[in-house]
């Protein structure tokens, strides 16, 4: 799927209005689906307890929290690309604080060019995050298939008195021979012996 052709899901904390309407309008929903917004932390928590989302933009200070830590909780537990949007005068702060757990920062005010700019940093990090998904399904998938070998290798060991490089010949053998993979060959096995 191309870049162009992909839709991020979003949720907004912000308390002002203002700064929600102008946020919303730079989220056109050929891009942006849903985007759901909330005025509180507490909410906000619901939300991201009912649902995942791509996006998460913090506007600080909110009515009940600054969001600091709700921020840096979410991009380090949730799998989530986060911006916190925090007053000019604690910027450089509240970056040295949340800068090492991933979360983006933008200082307020800010202009529509910095925001769209920000938006689209979001969009690279969250690309970046399902290619590290997708390589992280494919080790683990590789290392599940190297439990399941050994398991049907020292089976062959216990069962028909093979050594370790004959069960591990045999199996590869059997997967070239029928064009099938090593771990179809070694659940075969382990049907056969359990």
């Amino acid at each position: 799927m191309r870049l162009k052709e992909r839709i991020y899901s979003m949720l907004i904390v912000s308390s002002s209005e203002t700064s929600t309407h102008a946020l919303r309008a730079l989220l056109p929903e050929s891009i942006y689906a849903p985007v759901h917004v909330v005025s509180t932390i507490t909410k906000a928590k619901l939300a991201l307890n009912a649902r995942t989302y791509d996006f998460l933009i913090v506007n600080s200070p909110l009515s009940d929290d600054q969001g600091i830590g709700f921020a840096i909780d979410a991009s380090t537990t949730k799998n989530m690309v986060v911006l916190l949007m925090v007053k000019q005068e604690i910027h450089a702060e509240i970056y040295e604080k949340t800068a090492p757990y991933g979360v983006f920062t933008l200082p307020k005010p800010t202009s529509k060019v910095i925001l769209e700019r920000g938006l689209a940093w979001m969009i690279s990090a969250r690309e970046g995050f399902r290619h590290f998904e997708k390589k992280k399904m494919s080790i683990e998938q590789k290392m599940e298939e190297i439990r399941l070998v050994n398991r049907a290798k020292w089976l062959l060991i216990s069962h028909k008195n093979m050594s370790e490089e004959d069960a591990h010949h045999y199996i590869e053998k059997q997967a070239m021979d029928r064009c099938i993979a090593k771990r179809e060959i070694a659940n075969e096995i382990i049907q056969e012996f359990m």
